[in-house]
């Protein structure tokens, strides 16, 4: 895909996700029967040296997008990272838009296990597996 891709003509909705994914973003999520979704249109500013995307960009993105994801899932309660594991597969190009699938493997009173799949199109770019701590109210 490229930059001309717009994710609000595609019914995607912009998240408020704070000011430092701002610095990344926007970030854009949506449903997909009882999928998650979270996405981003990939720029300039998200390049590395090797003109490449960052894997701090996707990292960032696969814990904001499991974060929401989770939150969502446990009806809204403020959460932290525990722990991300990142597994890089592919590289990501300038113009694409990528897209992140977010699963929850398994709840518990006090902590959701994750799950994500960050694809460029149908190419499967980047998994990860992470954990969150729901915090008291």
């Amino acid at each position: 895909m490229t930059t001309s891709f717009d994710p609000a003509a595609a019914g995607w909705q912009k998240v408020d996700a704070g000011a430092f994914v701002e610095i990344i973003g926007p970030l854009w999520r949506r449903r997909d029967n009882d999928r998650a979704l979270c996405g981003l249109v990939v720029t300039g500013k998200h390049g590395n040296r090797g003109c490449l995307v960052h894997g701090g960009v996707l990292t960032t993105l696969l814990d904001t997008a499991l974060g929401l994801a989770s939150s969502d899932a446990q009806g809204g309660h403020q959460q932290a990272t525990i722990g991300l594991n990142v597994q890089f597969l592919a590289p990501v190009r300038v113009g694409d838009f990528i897209t992140v699938e977010c699963e929850v493997v398994k709840a518990t009173r006090t902590l959701m296990f994750m799950q994500g799949t960050l694809r460029a199109g149908e190419n499967i770019c980047a998994t990860t597996q992470g954990t969150w701590k729901i915090l008291p109210r």
